[in-house]
């Protein structure tokens, strides 16, 4: 098979890593790529993930057997529309059904029409018509923007200060067109994790589950961000809960967006709550999270191929159950300093691709290679050490000897991630 890959992040480094070990793979091409793919594929820099009309080109040219979209930003821009009217089969959903993700708004208003269980919301366009809404709320105050914002577009106000600070800024061009309106929701109590599905458009199937810290600093303290760390399996995932969340949330999600006539391939990110009335939704994904997905990659048992081909050609009756390896998988973001904010870019970074042994990979996520071969910094989160071990605390451990022997002072980490799964339950 030849292959197609977009993106250029740490989820797609994952991804390439993982679907260049099946020995269906003849090509594999990934656009734009980052240096660290280069190992695992041809990269076509010149591409932007956004570039649908270049990319549906390429995967032409290239004659795909499969296009593999990692970024919601692809999707959002009909990459998936363009490749269906090329007759290729793409891993990924319609621009229609990733409203699931690029509109929260669209999203919210499919889950209350269906009975699907989530948090109370309301959506606003106008400042003072939010801000009086605050009345219909109590503290904490979640406010999201509408559109995609990279990961950056909640905010968990602590009071009705912050919230109407919050507001202005959203509403204000923050996040340009995906802050024109905001969604209020009730805030809900419990313990957040994500779970993961691959679906044809008619049918899902389970894709493990992970934990993720969202908050830049240690103690989950400081901005959110696009995610600091992740791993899988969770224990806030239970068999009970799993259970009820793929019989509440994903079979029906599938089966009514394919009556709404925008049935949905690829894989649904559900990112969820465990109340005490039972799991909620927080938000979808239209794709593998970032980090998460290369925790899955890691756990992922067997040749993954088949199952993004199976979704992508619109039968999984056929494919193999997902299995996934015992045992955890940890990652940890390495991030520039001014992350979120104002990563700092073209710091150096030596040691990162060393070998760090059979249980460690280190995915690249914002990276760059300079004229004279040094790699350096090229974004806000730069790099993911991933370590595999028999439970949290020896995959944490993995992952921090790791970090120790990698020399770039222009990045920082957390040191706490995966704390929750070390705590009494």
């Amino acid at each position: 098979m030849n292959i197609l890959l977009v993106g250029s992040g740490g989820r797609e480094h994952a991804l390439a890593w993982k679907i260049a070990q099946s020995p269906l793979v003849a090509r594999l091409v990934v656009a734009p790529g980052n240096p660290g793919m280069a190992k695992h594929a041809e990269l076509r820099p010149e591409l932007k993930a956004t570039d649908a009309e270049g990319l549906t080109a390429l995967a032409k040219e290239m004659q795909a057997d499969l296009v593999v979209v990692g970024p919601e930003s692809a999707l959002a821009e009909g990459l998936a529309d363009r490749l269906a009217a090329a007759g290729i089969p793409c891993f990924g959903p319609t621009a229609e059904a990733a409203q699931l993700e690029s509109s929260k708004a669209f999203s919210k208003a499919f889950l209350q029409r269906h009975g699907i269980p989530t948090a109370g919301y309301g959506v606003y366009e106008d400042v003072a018509a939010a801000k009086a809404a605050l009345d219909q709320y109590s503290a904490p105050y979640v406010i999201k923007a509408d559109g995609l914002a990279a990961g950056k577009g909640v905010a968990i106000s602590p009071d009705r200060a912050d919230a109407e600070a919050e507001i202005e800024r959203m509403l204000g061009g923050r996040f340009g067109s995906a802050g024109s309106r905001v969604v209020i929701e009730e805030f809900m109590e419990g313990e957040e994790g994500s779970l993961f599905a691959l679906s044809d458009g008619t049918r899902a199937v389970l894709f493990g589950g992970a934990q993720d810290h969202k908050r830049a600093f240690d103690g989950d303290m400081g901005p959110n961000t696009g995610g600091m760390g992740a791993y899988s399996p969770a224990p806030v995932f239970t068999p009970e809960l799993i259970q009820a969340a793929n019989d509440r949330i994903v079979q029906p999600t599938i089966r009514k967006m394919a009556e709404e006539g925008a049935p949905y391939r690829g894989v649904l990110y559900a990112g969820l709550m465990a109340t005490p009335e039972g799991p909620k939704v927080v938000e979808f994904n239209a794709r593998f999270g970032d980090p998460e997905c290369q925790v899955l990659m890691m756990r992922f048992d067997g040749d993954v191929v088949p199952l993004l081909l199976a979704c992508a050609q619109g039968d999984l009756s056929k494919a193999p159950p997902p299995a996934f390896k015992p045992g955890v998988v940890i990652t940890v973001v390495l991030a520039a300093k001014g992350y979120p904010d104002s990563p700092l870019e073209g710091s150096v970074i030596r040691g990162a691709d060393q070998d760090f042994g059979p249980h460690v990979q280190v995915f690249h996520a914002g990276t760059r290679l300079r004229e004279d071969g040094a790699l350096t910094a090229a974004g806000g989160r730069v790099l993911n050490v991933c370590a595999y071990g028999d439970d949290v605390a020896q995959a944490r451990e993995r992952a921090y000897e790791a970090i120790a022997k990698i020399d770039w002072p222009g990045g920082f980490h957390r040191t706490d991630i995966g704390w929750r799964a070390l705590e009494p339950r």
